[in-house]
């Protein structure tokens, strides 16, 4: 009896347990509705709801002929709020649609489709991402048109979700100059330095916060639209800039470097027109672009013979000196204290005069002048590196500018010994951006302009900021000086260490550079090989830099190594650029033909020649569709005779300017040659025969 009634009192006390929880469960719930249901329904929809951010439009880059470096395609994620069309309408078009959606995904069947839309239907979903493959505008403009998505985002519910792409038409090219910016904020190049200006302004918009943690965008009267960024123009040329990596690259692979860099530059701007930094690749064959080395930190080392431009400036200016005096050289080498200065040929040069120290980059020479003159008062030589602004930065519009390092005479670590080394580009690290602006000083007459990149920053017609040509420095020597440093630039290529790319199709001034490599604390038999000059030299409109990083093989200089690539960047760029090109004196685009008076034209682009010909009022006739044409006279008529270059042999390039020879034989993979100004006379393949890739062909103009 009693375990019964401790049973029942067991069970009663369970049932009042119960009934208690129960009732303050009910009481709680009533609560919260009752009482608390405000802040917890806001609550909610600051969870649930939320204004974020709508990124803007970034804005484009340009090269100086307006052609597109960098741009953001407009790419979009398809998704649906099914719950939206509840017309008739809508149900009999939603088979069309689901078969549309598999024929252009083909991920799925169209049945599949139409289950995933009526689930989604029938469960009230306000958006499902249909697919998670991202659309271009052209296809987004095809869907617009389909069944239930030709209504629009408020009447069949089609929500095309905007993600921009960064786009490079020209793939790869000036790739390190372009730059990137990540998501951290971090990056190089242009990307990075003009972010700024870039990146526009984000805009803000309502967002609903959907099952699988994905955001759905709400039309809100109070959203922010974004503001596009700007856009803004370089001073890039995209075929110089081709040229010069096309050409570095294949002198890279040649001679299996470690690493190349160049820089064109327009002598009275400082507009740079190419920059091209190839590093050999770790892990794999072949050479990319990782850092700039014709600007950024990693560029920054001893320059070797080139630096001594800058020491027979001192010594021309302090008026010691004539290029006709004498100086002896001995056997190459020359004990300053406890080491040795020694020249590059073997047994030295003996005496030579002052000019031919610098043309033919003896060491001892240079050094032996620089510490005679300079030795008692070495200060006096860093001002004129001061004076031409080589110890500090350029202020280049690229973030991450290398900055130079020189010794001065009060430093614990200047010697005896430093200021000879010093005179001939060691014991100090500038990159080669500030060596070609000081080469690019002497071309210019002896104003130092800043080298620049980027010329105006606009939004569409507007122009926000336009970037002027600045002078650092009017004159970094007297007149006289600069007349005899240009002498002698031209004089090293005529028969100095350069006399390998002289031409005489044009001048070309320069000087050669040679330093080895300090490793470890010791130089080793690893080199540093530049040029750097400009073009051409009577009337310089360009000014370049080639750097190449331990090259293999034999005759690892400057002269050997470098060089031949700025020669085929000059004649590149000579023969696409006709404002540089001499004036044809003897002979005009038009010959006259048995001493008649009718003129005409030997070969070209049809389009161009017939057009010159109507201009000019000249009688000519083409029944053909050939782009290009050869030129025959009938009765004080011009025919005009198709010209097949497309065909895959060697094609007829004779009578067309050099201009033309070059696009269409460098199209067909020819390594081209020429001597001669004027019109091509001649070609060393003869027309019409088979030929192989990179084969060299060589034409005569006159």
């Amino acid at each position: 009896m009693n375990i019964k009634k401790s049973i029942l009192l067991r069970v009663r006390l369970s049932f009042l347990a119960v009934t208690l929880i129960a009732c303050s469960i009910f009481y709680r719930i009533g609560f919260i509705q009752m009482v608390d249901g405000d802040r917890w329904r806001q609550l909610s929809e600051d969870i649930n709801l939320q204004y974020r951010p709508v990124k803007a439009t970034r804005g484009n880059i340009y090269g100086t002929d307006g052609s597109l470096l960098a741009t953001s395609l407009p790419f979009y994620r398809v998704a649906i709020d099914p719950s939206i069309d509840k017309s008739p309408y809508w149900k009999a078009s939603v088979d069309s649609l689901s078969q549309n959606l598999a024929n252009f995904y083909k991920d799925r069947s169209a049945n599949a489709y139409k289950r995933m839309i009526l689930d989604a239907r029938n469960q009230e979903k306000k958006y499902l991402i249909l697919n998670r493959r991202q659309i271009n505008y052209q296809e987004k403009m095809i869907m617009s048109q389909w069944p239930i998505f030709k209504k629009g985002r408020m009447g069949g519910g089609v929500i095309f979700e905007k993600i921009d792409k960064r786009y490079r038409p020209f793939k790869n090219l000036a790739g390190r100059t372009v730059g990137f910016l990540n998501e951290d904020q971090y990056g190089a190049g242009l990307e990075y330095s003009f972010n700024e200006y870039l990146q526009g302004r984000n805009g803000e918009a309502l967002f609903q916060k959907i099952v699988g943690g994905s955001w759905k965008p709400l039309h809100d009267a109070d959203d922010i639209k974004p503001t596009d960024g700007f856009d803004i123009v370089t001073t890039l040329d995209v075929n110089i800039q081709d040229v010069a990596e096309s050409v570095l690259l294949r002198q890279l692979i040649n001679k299996d470097a470690a690493f190349g860099s160049v820089i064109v530059m327009e002598v009275a701007t400082g507009h740079i027109k190419a920059i091209a930094n190839l590093e050999k690749n770790k892990n794999s064959y072949g050479y990319g672009e990782y850092y700039n080395y014709a600007v950024g930190e990693q560029g920054l080392t001893e320059p070797g013979s080139t630096f001594k431009l800058l020491s027979m400036m001192a010594l021309l200016e302090e008026g010691k000196i004539n290029l006709n005096d004498s100086i002896d050289t001995g056997n190459g080498s020359y004990k300053f204290y406890d080491r040795y200065m020694r020249d590059a040929k073997h047994g030295g040069y003996g005496m030579l005069s002052i000019r031919d120290v610098f043309e033919k980059s003896s060491n001892v020479g240079i050094s032996k002048l620089v510490d005679e003159h300079f030795g008692h008062q070495p200060q006096r030589f860093i001002d004129y590196i001061e004076k031409a602004k080589l110890d500090k930065p350029l202020g280049f519009q690229l973030k991450g500018e290398g900055i130079p390092y020189f010794k001065h005479p009060d430093d614990k670590n200047w010697y005896g010994t430093t200021l000879p080394w010093m005179s001939i580009g060691y014991e100090l690290k500038i990159t080669p951006l500030q060596t070609l602006a000081f080469y690019n000083a002497i071309a210019n007459g002896g104003t130092m302009v800043k080298p620049m990149i980027v010329q105006q920053i606009s939004r569409g017609n507007t122009i926000e900021e336009r970037f002027k040509t600045e002078t650092l420095v009017k004159n970094i020597a007297s007149t006289k000086t600069i007349r005899q440093l240009q002498d002698l630039l031209q004089g090293v290529v005529e028969k100095g260490t350069a006399r390998n790319i002289s031409t005489d199709t044009y001048a070309i001034a320069g000087k050669t550079g040679t330093a080895q490599k300090l490793i470890n604390g010791k130089y080793t038999q690893k080199y540093y090989t530049s040029f750097a000059g400009y073009f051409p030299a009577d009337q310089p409109k360009y000014s370049a830099i080639v750097v190449i990083d331990s090259p293999n093989g034999f005759n690892a200089y400057g002269g050997d190594i470098s060089a031949p690539v700025f020669k085929e960047i000059a004649d590149k760029i000579y023969a696409q650029d006709m404002s540089i090109q001499r004036k044809e004196t003897e002979k005009s685009e038009f010959q006259r033909v048995n001493n008649d008076e009718f003129p005409y034209i030997r070969a070209g682009k049809a389009e161009e020649l017939q057009m010159i010909c109507n201009s000019m009022g000249i009688s000519n006739h083409y029944a053909g569709n050939e782009t290009w044409v050869q030129s025959r006279v009938s009765n004080k008529s011009i025919q005009w005779v198709g010209n097949a270059v497309e065909k895959p042999v060697v094609p007829d390039v004779t009578g067309m300017t050099l201009r033309d020879a070059i696009y269409i034989l460098e199209n067909k993979g020819f390594r081209v040659e020429f001597s001669g100004s004027g019109r091509v006379s001649s070609q060393s393949l003869s027309k019409g025969t088979s030929y192989k890739n990179e084969q060299i062909i060589k034409l005569s103009l006159s």
